[in-house]
């Protein structure tokens, strides 16, 4: 799909793009001018036919487009493009000819869309006008990608080796911290609905953690940064002199805390069962106590390691060997339960907090009918509770953000 008009970005206001960028990738798309291949277009209908034969409506918060569907309905096609592009995780090529020009131009003349002419949006390319080298094509990768906010995306970042992870996690990280998510054993409408928690509170310090999967490679696509456990493990275990055979798992989230630490970071490794409420949600804890580096959940469902030299010493070559060591014992147990063994066996100073404090369980809301707390940082549930409740008891409470693509109901911009 493309589109060779001069782009505007959410709500009508003008893009600002590097002036040496004549081709990118944006995912808001203007149906005047574009230019529509058969495959996308094919997908596209079979979509819009599925979704229109059961009812369903193009609704997307925070587009000015869902407005325009409640006042127009079925006489515009424009929001049910956007939403089937949001769907899918799909980038539209525009190009950027400087000085408002553009290889299509709409006169905006009084009708439909306009009650008096307005002009024309862009000025018209001329043949003679166009430089061979403002339409040369680059590799998509090596191209600027933008969302819907027009916030810079970096797709295809999957992490499969050591170096590889130094390059990525100092992008990451917000006031030195990021948060390391592991997504092994979980569903995919769960993961992707933290994921919409994420946007919605404009968390981006984060990577996910599992192994290759369909999923991991999408959520890579749409630009996400991941972590293939199983190549990185390979990749670890080819420098790693140890004979034993440790659980994948434990080995690879040791060693993405061993390499956080080297590079001045703190770090928070959490499973998938909690929802965070506000953008500092995880920030906070390390607030907890200044005096210590490590930070262990009672419930075993958190750990937080400050950065330090000090850190950065106890988690040496012998702590993760002792972690590799972890191998037929694992059954049943999570990376925290393992780690509070090994640091009370090398008598290893470390803080216990109760990480559901200020946090609110989804069934109790649920039981009593209670709501949120103004101040709560995270609602969580069981880990052993399977999707269906997850979801029922996540609905229930407005949390289930997600629709029937399992994509967000909402698109939420923040200032750069």
């Amino acid at each position: 799909m493309g589109h060779p008009c001069s782009a505007l970005g959410k709500h009508g206001n003008k893009m600002e793009v590097d002036s040496r960028t004549r081709v990118f990738l944006y995912q808001l798309v203007g149906t005047w001018g574009q230019l529509l291949f058969p495959r996308p277009w094919k997908e596209f209908r079979l979509w819009y036919d599925t979704h229109k034969s059961k009812g369903m409506k193009p609704f997307l918060d925070g587009m000015i487009t869902t407005g325009w569907y409640k006042k127009m309905g079925e006489r515009i096609w424009t929001p049910w493009f956007i939403k089937f592009i949001q769907a899918r995780g799909y980038f539209n090529i525009y190009t950027n000819l400087l000085h408002e020009r553009a290889l299509s131009v709409s006169h905006r003349d009084a009708g439909v869309n306009y009650g008096k002419s307005a002009g024309p949006d862009s000025n018209l390319v001329s043949e003679n006008s166009i430089d061979a080298n403002h339409l040369e094509l680059h590799p998509l990768h090596s191209m600027k990608w933008y969302d819907f906010c027009f916030k810079e995306v970096f797709v295809d970042r999957i992490v499969q080796n050591f170096n590889e992870l130094g390059l990525v996690l100092p992008s990451l990280q917000k006031l030195s911290n990021i948060i390391l998510v592991t997504i092994h054993h979980e569903s995919e409408s769960v993961v992707r609905n933290l994921l919409c928690h994420f946007e919605r509170t404009y968390i981006r310090n984060y990577i996910l953690m599992g192994p290759k999967s369909d999923l991991l490679i999408d959520l890579a696509r749409r630009g996400h940064p991941v972590i293939d456990s199983g190549r990185m493990y390979e990749n670890i275990r080819v420098l790693d002199n140890s004979t034993l055979e440790p659980s994948k798992e434990i080995f690879v989230q040791a060693y993405v805390i061993r390499k956080s630490l080297e590079l001045g970071l703190g770090i928070a490794v959490a499973d998938i069962n909690r929802i965070p409420l506000n953008s500092d949600s995880f920030l906070n804890i390390f607030d907890l106590d200044r005096t210590n580096d490590f930070f262990l959940g009672k419930n075993l469902e958190l750990i937080l390691i400050r950065s330090s030299s000090s850190a950065l010493k106890t988690w040496n070559d012998n702590i993760l060997t002792e972690l590799g060591g972890e191998d037929a014992t694992t059954n049943g147990k999570n990376f925290v339960q393992v780690v509070k063994k090994l640091f009370e066996q090398k008598k290893v100073k470390f803080n216990t907090f109760d990480e559901n404090s200020s946090s609110v369980n989804a069934s109790s809301l649920n039981t009593t009918q209670m709501s949120i707390p103004n101040d709560a940082r995270f609602v969580f549930w069981s880990s052993e509770m399977n999707t269906d409740l997850i979801q029922q008891q996540l609905v229930q409470i407005g949390l289930w953000i997600i629709d029937s693509d399992m994509s967000c109901t909402s698109v939420i911009c923040y200032p750069p």
